[in-house]
């Protein structure tokens, strides 16, 4: 089924004349105001609360300005000094450094003929210039010279920094070039246009390059120089292209167009204002706003409104820039929300809307829109918010904030030196009892956080992967000594592990290669995920833990093909998944609900209702998932129904004999080892005492040194040791050639008769120590 969603965000402009010549560049110093440059020497600000202009300043007859960059404002959550000035350039060759009240603190003579274009590093300790003499020179926070990276033939029209700092990209004529500030680290080019590039910018968040020329086109790369969208070919060349802080969204503009994009590349809505070519755009701290430079003296703002959020029957509308239209589908009953400031982000699930004001947060519940819980915010920039079933996380420049949905502050966790303003939802994912997130300063590394205390879970070592980590995911029911993490990394291998560590080494399992997106379901732990040009469902991931030959049998599969390039999975709950293809329609595909409500049951521990419910689907997939959910929960007799259903006749036959074994720990360990937890199921038996069978598991599993040692360490069955590993060398034809057999079998005589005796008076002791004391017998349990 496709939904139609091309425009479901429009721009409302406002343009606004103020200037007599051309506007050159725009910036913004809070949400609501603005600084404008233009050709008639002034430099003018915007209040868009009470609608008031004000001349800063008149810069001299012989400066005209090209391009403005504001000083960051904060950076980790610390205030910058220097966050009141800006740097402006200009065509005589310098750039200024000029304050808040229009103050020039600063000209510096930087280039032979124009600055193209200025841009302070994120953390503001360094500030980059191009020019009309093909030079990129970086410069220090004061204004003196460090470096010159680069030297071109022809002018630069525009740069950009690197999410991290480390890089710039610039253009250079139809090329596009990134260049590490480290001298003889490896430079990346392309032909990016079939024209020349006038504007470039790099998103922080999501990694991605925007460009755009005098070939009309505007063009979406990743880092790596890849093309993911080119536009179509528009009337007028593309003068200018903005990123959103929170990379979600981008604007573009031309002459009379201004257009918004999805980080995709389509376009939400299209504008034709009276304005001649919009030279410069600037969005807003917040997101919500843009201004636009225009070729006739005048600045266009647009505001982005008719966003939209589905939960179940839900849907909500932003209709203005503080008014939320709810609609319930069942009823088509109305709702009108109304803010007292403008609405930044919102977020619906979990029978919750969350929304951020400028100033404030507010909590709905699904049940009554009237009355909603508020509470104010430090920090008006709330740039995520992500719920779980329980709480939620609001994450802003200053740090990360968990809050209950009745609003009150749970824990607010910290990792020093984190850039909170660049997480987004593949880069961090909660659950009830875990927060995970992946740090930029180090992409192998994922960290975990109990989120009531705010604290690192466990040991408080993070998780390390050994590549780069691109998306993470929480799965969200269960235990938490079961709380699972996927992730997939760099090479779009899939891989899942338990969040909490049992032992020295944390088990991570690949379970899919070539995945590009994933999601968890809200109401169970089923993940899906798309594959190549597959569409696949794992519907029970932890199989992995249980019986790995199991996972291909668990799969739900289907062609992918109808979505096109690039499709992202946006939302996975009951028994539907959405899908928006490249082009930035809806897909709803449906899976079956029967592995949903076999969950349930299992969760429960019906499990005769489980058997009932696969018995009535008839389905292999449903009787795979059950065989290993009954071993994970140690149901052995269920578990002997399902793998007898899918024909393993090998595991039917293990697990009898499994049954008949005397005590419960011996039947627990040898659970473990039907899972391949070998480590586990060997302490299991040490802690019962159960040395002969300790032993026993060993030299079945020809682990005939570990075996030895055993025996040697506890005095008993050295010579059952050493008799079967003779018969194991006798049956290949092989001679002892270890020392440590050799040394132990001087002087010990093999006798088979004394070694079954012990076999069996073994067995006869451990069958009268369960009969003895079956209460503590079965206290004994096994953490996965």
């Amino acid at each position: 089924m496709y939904e139609d969603l091309t425009v479901p965000i429009f721009l409302n402009s406002l343009i606004l004349l103020k200037h007599k010549e051309l506007v050159s560049c725009v910036g913004w110093t809070t949400a609501d105001d603005l600084y404008s440059c233009s050709d008639d020497h002034q430099i003018i600000k915007w209040n868009l609360l009470n609608g008031e202009t004000t001349q800063v300043a008149k810069l001299p007859d012989d400066i005209y300005p090209i391009d403005l960059h504001w000083f960051p404002k904060s950076f980790g959550g610390k205030r910058q000094t220097h966050a009141e000035n800006f740097v402006l350039t200009s065509s005589d060759g310098k750039f200024h450094l000029i304050s808040k009240t229009g103050r020039v603190e600063k000209s510096v003579e930087a280039h032979c003929g124009a600055v193209l274009a200025g841009r302070w590093n994120y953390e503001g300790t360094a500030l980059v210039t191009v020019g009309e003499d093909g030079q990129v020179k970086i410069w220090s926070k004061s204004g003196m010279l460090r470096s010159t990276l680069a030297q071109q033939g022809t002018p630069i029209y525009s740069v950009a920094w690197g999410p991290d700092s480390e890089k710039i990209l610039y253009t250079s004529g139809k090329q596009l070039i990134i260049k590490p500030l480290q001298p003889n680290a490896k430079v990346l080019q392309w032909k990016a246009h079939d024209g020349i590039i006038l504007k470039v910018d790099w998103n922080s968040v999501n990694d991605l390059i925007l460009s755009a020329g005098e070939d009309c086109k505007y063009k979406v790369w990743d880092s790596y120089g890849r093309l993911l969208y080119s536009s179509q070919s528009h009337e007028y060349p593309i003068t200018s292209v903005a990123w959103a802080l929170d990379g979600e969204l981008f604007a573009v503009g031309s002459f009379h167009t201004l257009r918004l994009c999805d980080k995709t590349g389509w376009s939400y809505a299209l504008e034709k204002p009276n304005t001649g070519s919009i030279f410069n755009i600037a969005w807003s701290t917040d997101g919500t706003q843009i201004a636009g430079a225009c070729g006739n003296g005048h600045v266009i703002f647009a505001h982005v409104v008719e966003q939209r959020w589905v939960w179940k029957n839900f849907g909500i509308t932003l209709t203005k820039r503080r008014t939320m239209e709810v609609r319930n589908v069942l009823n088509d009953a109305v709702d009108l929300l109304e803010f007292r400031d403008r609405v930044i982000k919102a977020s619906l699930n979990y029978g919750h809307l969350v929304v951020s004001t400028s100033l404030q947060c507010y909590i709905f519940s699904t049940k009554n829109w009237n009355t909603p819980l508020i509470f104010d915010l430090k920090e008006g920039t709330v740039s995520l918010i992500l719920q779980a079933e329980r709480h939620f996380l609001l994450v802003d420049g200053g740090g990360l904030y968990l809050y209950s949905y009745e609003g009150r502050l749970i824990s607010s966790p910290k990792v020093p030196g984190m850039r909170t303003d660049i997480l987004n939802v593949q880069t961090i994912s909660l659950s009830n009892d875990t927060l995970a997130l992946r740090d930029k300063s180090d992409e192998k590394v994922i960290y975990l956080f109990e989120p009531l205390a705010g604290k690192p879970l466990g040991d408080g070592k993070p998780l390390t992967h050994k590549t780069e980590i691109m998306e993470i995911a929480l799965d969200q029911k269960g235990h938490t000594n079961e709380r699972k993490i996927a992730f997939i990394d760099k090479n779009r291998d899939l891989y899942i592990t338990s969040v909490k560590r049992f032992g020295k080494e944390q088990k991570v399992i690949k379970i899919g290669t070539m995945v590009h997106t994933l999601a968890w379901n809200d109401t169970c732990n089923i993940l899906c995920g798309l594959q190549d040009t597959r569409f696949t469902v794992w519907y029970y991931p932890n199989v992995v833990y249980v019986d790995k030959d199991l996972l291909p049998k668990t799969l739900y599969e289907r062609d992918a093909s109808e979505f096109s390039k690039n499709p992202q999975i946006v939302s996975f709950a009951g028994s539907q998944v959405t899908v928006r293809r490249a082009d930035g329609s809806l897909i709803h595909i449906s899976i079956s609900p029967y592995p949903a409500i076999l969950h349930e049951y299992v969760n429960n521990s019906k499990w005769e209702d489980a058997v009932r419910l696969c018995r009535f689907v008839k389905d292999q997939t449903l009787w795979a998932c059950l065989a290993a959910m009954a071993v994970a929960s140690k149901d052995m007799n269920t578990a002997e129904v399902a793998y007898a259903s899918i024909g393993e006749i090998d595991k039917v036959q293990y697990i009898s004999s499994i049954k008949d074994l005397p005590s419960k720990e011996s039947r627990l360990a040898h659970i473990l080892l039907f899972s391949g937890n070998v480590q586990d199921a060997e302490t299991l038996l040490l802690q019962a005492g159960l040395i002969y069978q300790a032993i026993q598991v060993n030299i079945n599993l020809y682990n005939w040194e570990r075996a030895l040692e055993l025996a040697v360490k506890h005095k008993t069955h050295v010579d059952t040791v050493l008799a079967y590993r003779q018969k194991f060398l006798d049956d290949f034809g092989k001679k002892e050639t270890n020392q440590r057999f050799l040394q132990y079998a001087e002087g010990l005589e093999v006798n088979w008769d004394k070694i079954k005796a012990k076999i069996e008076l073994e067995i006869a002791r451990e069958r009268e120590r369960a009969a003895a004391t079956p209460a503590v017998r079965a206290s004994v349990t096994i953490q996965r």
